[in-house]
Protein backbone atom coordinates (compact mmCIF):
# COMPACT_ATOMS: atom_id res chain seq x y z
CA UNK A 1 0.00 0.00 0.00
CA UNK A 2 2.73 2.69 0.70
CA UNK A 3 4.13 2.31 -2.76
CA UNK A 4 0.85 2.80 -4.18
CA UNK A 5 0.56 5.81 -1.73
CA UNK A 6 3.44 7.38 -2.78
CA UNK A 7 3.28 6.98 -6.35
CA UNK A 8 0.03 9.42 -5.56
CA UNK A 9 1.82 12.00 -3.76
CA UNK A 10 4.20 11.94 -6.65
CA UNK A 11 1.00 12.10 -9.15
CA UNK A 12 -0.71 14.88 -6.99
CA UNK A 13 2.06 16.85 -7.26
CA UNK A 14 2.50 16.42 -10.77
CA UNK A 15 -0.83 16.66 -11.47
CA UNK A 16 -2.25 19.35 -9.66
CA UNK A 17 -2.22 22.22 -11.64
CA UNK A 18 -3.87 20.16 -14.94
CA UNK A 19 -6.60 18.75 -13.04
CA UNK A 20 -7.36 21.95 -11.70
CA UNK A 21 -7.64 23.57 -15.42
CA UNK A 22 -9.27 20.81 -17.06
CA UNK A 23 -12.12 18.65 -15.97
CA UNK A 24 -13.23 19.80 -12.98
CA UNK A 25 -12.30 22.71 -11.31
CA UNK A 26 -9.08 23.70 -9.80
CA UNK A 27 -9.41 27.28 -10.40
CA UNK A 28 -6.11 28.28 -11.31
CA UNK A 29 -7.46 31.88 -12.01
CA UNK A 30 -10.45 31.82 -9.07
CA UNK A 31 -10.87 31.72 -5.66
CA UNK A 32 -12.52 28.73 -4.72
CA UNK A 33 -11.82 25.28 -5.55
CA UNK A 34 -10.47 23.48 -8.28
CA UNK A 35 -11.26 20.09 -9.09
CA UNK A 36 -11.05 17.75 -12.16
CA UNK A 37 -11.67 20.47 -14.02
CA UNK A 38 -10.16 23.74 -13.09
CA UNK A 39 -11.43 24.94 -16.11
CA UNK A 40 -14.29 23.99 -13.84
CA UNK A 41 -13.75 24.49 -11.14
CA UNK A 42 -15.94 25.88 -9.48
CA UNK A 43 -15.49 28.33 -6.13
CA UNK A 44 -15.44 32.14 -6.29
CA UNK A 45 -13.00 33.16 -8.07
CA UNK A 46 -10.15 33.82 -6.26
CA UNK A 47 -6.31 33.26 -7.26
CA UNK A 48 -3.48 30.87 -5.01
CA UNK A 49 -1.28 32.38 -2.72
CA UNK A 50 2.40 32.48 -3.73
CA UNK A 51 4.94 30.15 -1.85
CA UNK A 52 6.29 33.33 0.14
CA UNK A 53 2.87 34.16 1.41
CA UNK A 54 1.53 31.50 3.62
CA UNK A 55 -1.50 33.45 4.45
CA UNK A 56 -2.31 32.41 8.47
CA UNK A 57 -5.40 33.63 10.55
CA UNK A 58 -6.79 32.63 14.01
CA UNK A 59 -10.28 33.11 14.62
CA UNK A 60 -12.69 31.85 18.04
CA UNK A 61 -12.43 31.22 21.38
CA UNK A 62 -8.28 30.74 22.44
CA UNK A 63 -9.93 28.97 25.45
CA UNK A 64 -11.42 26.69 23.04
CA UNK A 65 -10.22 23.44 21.36
CA UNK A 66 -7.83 24.38 18.94
CA UNK A 67 -8.17 23.07 15.12
CA UNK A 68 -6.05 23.54 12.28
CA UNK A 69 -7.75 23.87 8.85
CA UNK A 70 -5.57 23.70 5.85
CA UNK A 71 -7.23 25.46 2.20
CA UNK A 72 -5.33 26.36 -1.02
CA UNK A 73 -8.41 29.19 -1.38
CA UNK A 74 -8.04 32.08 1.16
CA UNK A 75 -11.99 32.82 1.13
CA UNK A 76 -12.77 29.04 2.05
CA UNK A 77 -10.55 29.79 5.39
CA UNK A 78 -12.42 32.97 6.08
CA UNK A 79 -15.97 31.02 5.70
CA UNK A 80 -14.57 28.61 8.48
CA UNK A 81 -13.52 31.89 10.50
CA UNK A 82 -17.24 33.57 10.08
CA UNK A 83 -19.03 30.11 10.80
CA UNK A 84 -16.67 29.43 13.70
CA UNK A 85 -18.21 32.90 16.12
CA UNK A 86 -21.40 31.61 15.56
CA UNK A 87 -21.25 28.43 16.52
CA UNK A 88 -18.96 29.56 19.88
CA UNK A 89 -22.67 31.43 20.35
CA UNK A 90 -24.65 28.64 19.77
CA UNK A 91 -22.19 26.21 21.92
CA UNK A 92 -20.88 27.97 24.81
CA UNK A 93 -19.85 24.87 26.17
CA UNK A 94 -17.53 23.34 23.27
CA UNK A 95 -16.03 26.99 21.75
CA UNK A 96 -13.57 26.28 19.24
CA UNK A 97 -10.47 28.27 18.38
CA UNK A 98 -9.43 27.75 14.68
CA UNK A 99 -6.60 28.70 12.82
CA UNK A 100 -6.83 28.40 8.64
CA UNK A 101 -3.85 28.37 7.01
CA UNK A 102 -3.70 28.80 2.53
CA UNK A 103 -1.12 26.69 1.44
CA UNK A 104 -0.79 27.24 -3.09
CA UNK A 105 -2.85 24.58 -4.61
CA UNK A 106 -0.16 21.64 -5.38
CA UNK A 107 1.88 22.30 -2.32
CA UNK A 108 -1.31 21.92 0.07
CA UNK A 109 -2.42 18.89 -1.55
CA UNK A 110 0.94 17.01 -1.56
CA UNK A 111 1.31 18.62 2.19
CA UNK A 112 -1.61 16.60 2.81
CA UNK A 113 -0.80 13.11 1.46
CA UNK A 114 2.78 13.08 2.84
CA UNK A 115 1.24 14.14 6.30
CA UNK A 116 -1.43 11.24 5.95
CA UNK A 117 0.84 8.76 5.06
CA UNK A 118 3.26 9.32 7.69
CA UNK A 119 0.87 9.27 10.58
CA UNK A 120 1.69 12.88 11.59
CA UNK A 121 1.27 16.47 10.61
CA UNK A 122 -1.53 16.67 9.20
CA UNK A 123 -4.51 19.33 10.21
CA UNK A 124 -8.05 18.28 12.15
CA UNK A 125 -10.02 19.90 8.76
CA UNK A 126 -8.37 20.05 5.34
CA UNK A 127 -10.27 21.28 1.88
CA UNK A 128 -9.24 18.79 -0.71
CA UNK A 129 -9.82 19.62 -4.40
CA UNK A 130 -12.27 17.13 -6.30
CA UNK A 131 -9.80 15.61 -8.98
CA UNK A 132 -7.08 15.40 -5.68
CA UNK A 133 -9.72 13.45 -3.84
CA UNK A 134 -9.14 9.89 -5.17
CA UNK A 135 -5.35 9.68 -3.86
CA UNK A 136 -6.55 11.42 -0.01
CA UNK A 137 -9.40 8.95 0.34
CA UNK A 138 -7.51 5.94 -0.63
CA UNK A 139 -6.82 5.75 2.72
CA UNK A 140 -10.12 5.80 4.00
CA UNK A 141 -11.04 5.84 7.53
CA UNK A 142 -7.39 4.75 8.12
CA UNK A 143 -6.54 8.61 7.13
CA UNK A 144 -10.16 10.53 6.95
CA UNK A 145 -12.93 10.17 9.63
CA UNK A 146 -16.41 8.98 8.23
CA UNK A 147 -18.55 11.88 7.98
CA UNK A 148 -21.95 9.55 7.89
CA UNK A 149 -22.98 10.58 11.89
CA UNK A 150 -22.31 14.27 11.20
CA UNK A 151 -23.75 15.00 8.21
CA UNK A 152 -27.16 12.64 9.64
CA UNK A 153 -29.06 15.70 10.25
CA UNK A 154 -28.68 17.48 6.84
CA UNK A 155 -29.01 14.45 4.23
CA UNK A 156 -32.85 14.40 3.82
CA UNK A 157 -32.20 17.70 1.86
CA UNK A 158 -28.89 17.50 0.76
CA UNK A 159 -28.29 17.05 -3.27
CA UNK A 160 -26.98 13.17 -2.82
CA UNK A 161 -25.54 13.25 -6.13
CA UNK A 162 -23.08 15.84 -4.61
CA UNK A 163 -22.87 14.22 -1.23
CA UNK A 164 -21.79 10.81 -3.61
CA UNK A 165 -19.09 12.90 -4.76
CA UNK A 166 -17.09 12.88 -1.82
CA UNK A 167 -17.50 9.15 -1.05
CA UNK A 168 -15.33 6.02 -0.43
CA UNK A 169 -15.25 2.80 -1.78
CA UNK A 170 -16.23 1.72 1.91
CA UNK A 171 -19.90 3.49 1.21
CA UNK A 172 -18.73 6.42 3.76
CA UNK A 173 -18.62 10.09 3.28
CA UNK A 174 -15.52 11.08 3.92
CA UNK A 175 -15.70 14.86 2.61
CA UNK A 176 -18.69 17.44 2.83
CA UNK A 177 -19.28 19.41 -0.47
CA UNK A 178 -19.47 23.13 -0.97
CA UNK A 179 -21.86 23.42 -3.52
CA UNK A 180 -24.02 21.21 -6.60
CA UNK A 181 -21.81 22.55 -9.40
CA UNK A 182 -24.49 21.97 -11.68
CA UNK A 183 -24.23 22.27 -15.11
CA UNK A 184 -26.78 25.03 -16.71
CA UNK A 185 -26.55 27.36 -20.36
CA UNK A 186 -25.73 30.69 -20.24
CA UNK A 187 -26.59 33.27 -22.89
CA UNK A 188 -26.20 36.81 -23.57
CA UNK A 189 -30.10 37.60 -24.16
CA UNK A 190 -28.84 41.67 -24.32
CA UNK A 191 -27.34 40.61 -27.85
CA UNK A 192 -29.50 37.63 -28.77
CA UNK A 193 -32.40 40.47 -28.75
CA UNK A 194 -30.28 42.62 -30.85
CA UNK A 195 -30.21 39.91 -33.33
CA UNK A 196 -34.33 39.42 -33.06
CA UNK A 197 -34.22 35.99 -30.40
CA UNK A 198 -36.28 36.14 -27.29
CA UNK A 199 -36.28 34.86 -23.65
CA UNK A 200 -38.90 32.80 -24.88
CA UNK A 201 -37.03 31.33 -28.13
CA UNK A 202 -34.05 30.26 -25.41
CA UNK A 203 -36.27 28.79 -23.56
CA UNK A 204 -37.91 26.69 -26.20
CA UNK A 205 -34.88 24.95 -26.57
CA UNK A 206 -34.62 21.37 -25.93
CA UNK A 207 -32.19 19.58 -27.81
CA UNK A 208 -28.61 19.75 -28.92
CA UNK A 209 -30.60 20.06 -32.45
CA UNK A 210 -32.68 22.72 -31.11
CA UNK A 211 -29.46 24.79 -29.67
CA UNK A 212 -27.76 24.37 -33.22
CA UNK A 213 -31.13 25.38 -34.71
CA UNK A 214 -31.04 28.98 -33.24
CA UNK A 215 -27.26 29.45 -33.60
CA UNK A 216 -27.81 29.02 -37.26
CA UNK A 217 -30.66 31.99 -36.99
CA UNK A 218 -28.54 34.27 -34.86
CA UNK A 219 -25.42 33.76 -37.40
CA UNK A 220 -27.37 34.70 -40.30
CA UNK A 221 -29.76 37.57 -38.38
CA UNK A 222 -25.58 39.15 -37.41
CA UNK A 223 -25.14 38.34 -41.13
CA UNK A 224 -22.16 35.52 -40.62
CA UNK A 225 -19.59 38.65 -38.99
CA UNK A 226 -16.11 37.56 -39.33
CA UNK A 227 -15.08 36.35 -35.79
CA UNK A 228 -18.61 35.75 -34.23
CA UNK A 229 -19.98 32.91 -33.09
CA UNK A 230 -23.05 30.52 -31.18
CA UNK A 231 -20.75 28.63 -29.03
CA UNK A 232 -17.00 27.92 -28.00
CA UNK A 233 -15.63 24.38 -27.62
CA UNK A 234 -12.96 23.06 -25.23
CA UNK A 235 -9.59 21.55 -25.87
CA UNK A 236 -8.61 21.95 -22.10
CA UNK A 237 -11.55 20.99 -20.10
CA UNK A 238 -13.83 18.33 -19.82
CA UNK A 239 -17.36 19.88 -19.51
CA UNK A 240 -18.91 19.16 -22.37
CA UNK A 241 -17.91 15.34 -21.64
CA UNK A 242 -18.85 15.27 -18.74
CA UNK A 243 -22.57 16.85 -19.61
CA UNK A 244 -23.25 14.38 -22.50
CA UNK A 245 -22.30 11.32 -20.05
CA UNK A 246 -24.79 12.73 -17.57
CA UNK A 247 -26.86 13.07 -19.90
CA UNK A 248 -26.58 9.05 -21.40
CA UNK A 249 -26.19 7.65 -17.71
CA UNK A 250 -22.64 6.77 -18.68
CA UNK A 251 -19.31 7.73 -16.58
CA UNK A 252 -16.32 6.59 -18.24
CA UNK A 253 -14.61 6.00 -15.01
CA UNK A 254 -16.19 3.00 -14.21
CA UNK A 255 -16.57 3.95 -10.57
CA UNK A 256 -14.86 2.06 -8.14
CA UNK A 257 -16.16 -1.54 -9.17
CA UNK A 258 -15.48 -1.54 -13.34
CA UNK A 259 -12.75 -0.68 -15.11
CA UNK A 260 -12.64 2.82 -17.03
CA UNK A 261 -14.65 2.65 -20.79
CA UNK A 262 -13.64 6.04 -22.88
CA UNK A 263 -14.95 4.77 -25.74
CA UNK A 264 -18.88 5.83 -25.02
CA UNK A 265 -22.31 6.69 -27.25
CA UNK A 266 -22.33 9.95 -25.28
CA UNK A 267 -18.68 11.06 -25.41
CA UNK A 268 -18.40 9.84 -29.06
CA UNK A 269 -21.90 11.70 -30.18
CA UNK A 270 -20.52 14.74 -28.58
CA UNK A 271 -16.84 15.28 -30.04
CA UNK A 272 -18.60 14.32 -33.54
CA UNK A 273 -21.37 17.11 -32.97
CA UNK A 274 -18.49 19.58 -31.98
CA UNK A 275 -16.95 18.78 -35.13
CA UNK A 276 -19.83 19.41 -37.17
CA UNK A 277 -20.21 22.91 -35.08
CA UNK A 278 -16.39 23.80 -35.64
CA UNK A 279 -16.86 22.83 -39.86
CA UNK A 280 -19.84 24.55 -39.94
CA UNK A 281 -18.63 27.86 -38.22
CA UNK A 282 -21.07 27.86 -35.54
CA UNK A 283 -18.54 27.69 -32.79
CA UNK A 284 -14.78 28.08 -32.32
CA UNK A 285 -12.26 26.51 -30.16
CA UNK A 286 -11.85 28.67 -26.78
CA UNK A 287 -9.31 30.84 -26.55
CA UNK A 288 -6.89 29.34 -24.26
CA UNK A 289 -8.68 25.73 -24.12
CA UNK A 290 -11.60 27.14 -22.06
CA UNK A 291 -13.57 29.78 -20.95
CA UNK A 292 -12.08 30.26 -17.69
CA UNK A 293 -9.34 31.95 -18.41
CA UNK A 294 -8.56 35.88 -18.94
CA UNK A 295 -9.09 34.64 -22.94
CA UNK A 296 -11.90 33.47 -21.91
CA UNK A 297 -13.42 36.28 -20.41
CA UNK A 298 -12.15 38.49 -22.91
CA UNK A 299 -13.93 36.52 -25.34
CA UNK A 300 -17.30 36.47 -23.68
CA UNK A 301 -16.76 40.67 -23.21
CA UNK A 302 -16.15 40.59 -26.88
CA UNK A 303 -19.33 38.91 -27.34
CA UNK A 304 -17.35 36.58 -29.81
CA UNK A 305 -19.49 34.11 -28.52
CA UNK A 306 -23.23 34.66 -26.86
CA UNK A 307 -23.87 30.96 -25.37
CA UNK A 308 -21.90 28.35 -23.54
CA UNK A 309 -22.65 25.40 -20.81
CA UNK A 310 -20.90 26.18 -17.68
CA UNK A 311 -21.51 24.86 -13.51
CA UNK A 312 -23.70 27.30 -12.03
CA UNK A 313 -20.21 28.52 -9.83
CA UNK A 314 -19.37 30.50 -13.13
CA UNK A 315 -21.34 33.17 -11.67
CA UNK A 316 -18.96 34.45 -9.47
CA UNK A 317 -16.68 34.51 -12.92
CA UNK A 318 -19.35 37.21 -14.18
CA UNK A 319 -19.49 39.17 -10.71
CA UNK A 320 -15.99 39.36 -10.58
CA UNK A 321 -14.34 39.57 -13.95
CA UNK A 322 -17.15 40.70 -16.18
CA UNK A 323 -19.06 43.35 -14.47
CA UNK A 324 -19.68 45.17 -17.43
CA UNK A 325 -22.27 42.51 -18.12
CA UNK A 326 -24.63 42.64 -15.72
CA UNK A 327 -28.18 42.47 -16.42
CA UNK A 328 -27.71 41.16 -20.06
CA UNK A 329 -27.20 37.36 -18.96
CA UNK A 330 -29.82 34.69 -18.54
CA UNK A 331 -29.67 31.14 -17.22
CA UNK A 332 -31.18 27.94 -18.68
CA UNK A 333 -31.57 24.66 -18.47
CA UNK A 334 -29.17 22.53 -20.63
CA UNK A 335 -30.06 20.73 -24.10
CA UNK A 336 -29.95 17.14 -24.08
CA UNK A 337 -29.41 14.58 -27.08
CA UNK A 338 -33.20 12.98 -26.71
CA UNK A 339 -35.30 14.88 -24.85
CA UNK A 340 -36.43 13.15 -21.65
CA UNK A 341 -32.63 12.64 -20.95
CA UNK A 342 -31.49 14.29 -17.88
CA UNK A 343 -29.94 17.79 -18.59
CA UNK A 344 -27.13 18.79 -16.00
CA UNK A 345 -23.98 17.13 -14.28
CA UNK A 346 -21.93 18.43 -11.22
CA UNK A 347 -18.78 19.77 -12.05
CA UNK A 348 -15.84 20.88 -10.19
CA UNK A 349 -16.17 21.27 -6.13
CA UNK A 350 -13.67 21.06 -3.34
CA UNK A 351 -14.70 18.36 -0.32
CA UNK A 352 -13.50 19.34 2.71
CA UNK A 353 -12.47 16.20 4.80
CA UNK A 354 -11.58 15.83 9.14
CA UNK A 355 -8.43 13.30 9.35
CA UNK A 356 -8.09 11.23 11.74
CA UNK A 357 -4.82 13.06 13.72
CA UNK A 358 -7.47 15.57 14.29
CA UNK A 359 -7.13 17.09 18.26
CA UNK A 360 -10.80 15.97 18.28
CA UNK A 361 -12.51 14.07 15.40
CA UNK A 362 -16.33 13.89 16.51
CA UNK A 363 -16.05 17.92 17.18
CA UNK A 364 -14.36 18.81 13.75
CA UNK A 365 -16.88 16.17 11.89
CA UNK A 366 -19.85 18.18 13.94
CA UNK A 367 -18.26 21.92 12.99
CA UNK A 368 -17.35 21.30 9.32
CA UNK A 369 -21.14 19.86 8.85
CA UNK A 370 -22.93 22.11 10.63
CA UNK A 371 -20.68 25.26 8.35
CA UNK A 372 -21.02 23.67 5.15
CA UNK A 373 -24.72 21.91 5.45
CA UNK A 374 -26.53 24.11 7.97
CA UNK A 375 -29.03 26.96 6.69
CA UNK A 376 -26.59 29.32 8.36
CA UNK A 377 -23.63 27.85 6.59
CA UNK A 378 -25.11 27.73 3.34
CA UNK A 379 -26.40 31.16 3.56
CA UNK A 380 -22.35 32.44 3.88
CA UNK A 381 -21.81 30.52 1.83
CA UNK A 382 -24.01 31.93 -1.39
CA UNK A 383 -23.79 35.14 -0.55
CA UNK A 384 -19.81 35.21 0.14
CA UNK A 385 -18.83 32.41 -2.42
CA UNK A 386 -21.40 32.60 -5.03
CA UNK A 387 -21.85 28.86 -5.05
CA UNK A 388 -25.19 26.72 -5.59
CA UNK A 389 -25.35 25.66 -2.04
CA UNK A 390 -26.18 21.52 -1.58
CA UNK A 391 -28.88 22.04 0.73
CA UNK A 392 -32.14 21.99 -0.94
CA UNK A 393 -34.34 22.95 1.84
CA UNK A 394 -32.81 26.75 0.53
CA UNK A 395 -34.30 26.42 -2.91
CA UNK A 396 -37.77 27.54 -2.04
CA UNK A 397 -36.69 29.81 0.24
CA UNK A 398 -37.76 33.09 -0.92
CA UNK A 399 -35.97 35.33 1.32
CA UNK A 400 -32.96 33.06 0.24
CA UNK A 401 -33.91 32.42 -3.04
CA UNK A 402 -35.16 35.65 -4.51
CA UNK A 403 -32.98 38.09 -2.38
CA UNK A 404 -32.14 41.06 -4.74
CA UNK A 405 -29.55 42.12 -2.73
CA UNK A 406 -28.03 39.11 -3.44
CA UNK A 407 -24.83 40.21 -6.22
CA UNK A 408 -25.47 36.81 -7.92
CA UNK A 409 -29.29 37.51 -8.28
CA UNK A 410 -29.06 41.00 -8.99
CA UNK A 411 -26.59 40.20 -12.07
CA UNK A 412 -28.68 37.63 -13.36
CA UNK A 413 -31.88 38.48 -15.74
CA UNK A 414 -33.63 35.48 -14.12
CA UNK A 415 -33.06 34.02 -10.57
CA UNK A 416 -30.22 31.22 -10.03
CA UNK A 417 -32.62 28.83 -7.52
CA UNK A 418 -35.54 29.06 -10.20
CA UNK A 419 -33.10 27.33 -12.55
CA UNK A 420 -32.21 24.88 -10.01
CA UNK A 421 -35.14 24.19 -8.97
CA UNK A 422 -36.27 23.29 -12.76
CA UNK A 423 -33.88 20.54 -13.24
CA UNK A 424 -33.00 19.41 -9.39
CA UNK A 425 -33.57 15.96 -10.32
CA UNK A 426 -31.52 16.36 -13.11
CA UNK A 427 -28.58 16.58 -11.63
CA UNK A 428 -26.50 13.57 -12.69
CA UNK A 429 -22.69 12.66 -11.16
CA UNK A 430 -19.14 11.12 -13.22
CA UNK A 431 -16.90 9.09 -10.42
CA UNK A 432 -13.86 10.91 -9.29
CA UNK A 433 -11.72 7.41 -8.69
CA UNK A 434 -7.91 6.61 -9.31
CA UNK A 435 -8.54 6.64 -13.15
CA UNK A 436 -9.52 10.26 -13.30
CA UNK A 437 -6.35 11.82 -13.68
CA UNK A 438 -5.08 9.16 -16.08
CA UNK A 439 -7.87 10.24 -18.61
CA UNK A 440 -8.41 13.71 -17.51
CA UNK A 441 -4.68 14.07 -18.61
CA UNK A 442 -5.14 12.00 -21.50
CA UNK A 443 -7.93 13.64 -22.42
CA UNK A 444 -7.13 17.68 -22.36
CA UNK A 445 -3.22 17.40 -23.52
CA UNK A 446 -4.35 14.86 -26.45
CA UNK A 447 -7.78 13.83 -27.21
CA UNK A 448 -9.53 17.26 -27.09
CA UNK A 449 -6.88 18.57 -29.72
CA UNK A 450 -6.69 15.65 -31.46
CA UNK A 451 -9.78 16.02 -32.28
CA UNK A 452 -11.46 19.19 -32.14
CA UNK A 453 -8.37 21.22 -33.80
CA UNK A 454 -6.63 18.61 -36.13
CA UNK A 455 -10.19 17.13 -37.20
CA UNK A 456 -8.74 13.38 -35.76
CA UNK A 457 -11.48 10.32 -36.62
CA UNK A 458 -13.60 10.59 -33.24
CA UNK A 459 -13.49 6.40 -33.21
CA UNK A 460 -9.85 6.64 -33.77
CA UNK A 461 -9.14 8.91 -30.79
CA UNK A 462 -10.87 7.69 -28.11
CA UNK A 463 -9.71 4.27 -29.25
CA UNK A 464 -5.98 5.82 -28.51
CA UNK A 465 -7.18 7.22 -25.79
CA UNK A 466 -8.75 3.63 -24.57
CA UNK A 467 -5.18 2.09 -25.16
CA UNK A 468 -3.34 5.07 -23.09
CA UNK A 469 -6.37 4.61 -20.23
CA UNK A 470 -5.71 0.79 -20.51
CA UNK A 471 -2.33 0.70 -19.67
CA UNK A 472 -2.46 2.27 -16.57
CA UNK A 473 -5.49 -0.15 -14.77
Amino acid sequence: MKRKVLSSILCAAMLGSLLAGCGSSSDVATDSSASADTAGSEEAAETESTEEEIPNSTFGDPNGTHLEMWTFVELHGQHYGNMVEKWNEENPDRTIEITCTTYPYSDMHTKLLTSLNAGTGAPDICDVEVGQFPNVVAGEDLWLYPLNDAAAPYLDTMVTSRMETYMGADGNYYGAPYHVGATVMYYNMAVLEEAGITQDDVDAVVTWDDYAALGERYLEAIGNEDGKYWTSVDTAGTDWLWIAMAQYGEDWTGGFDDPANVQLESVSNMLTMQQEWLESGLAEVSPDGHVDLEAGFQNILDHNIVSFPKALWYMSRFTNYMPEESGNWYIAKCPVFEEGQPCSVGIGGTGTVVTQQSVDVELAAEFLCWAKMSEEGEQLIWDNLGFDVCNTALWDDDEFAHDDSNKYNAYFRNYPYDVLNEIKDEIGKISVVAISPTINEYVCNTTLNEVLEDGMDVAEALQELQDAVDLEQ
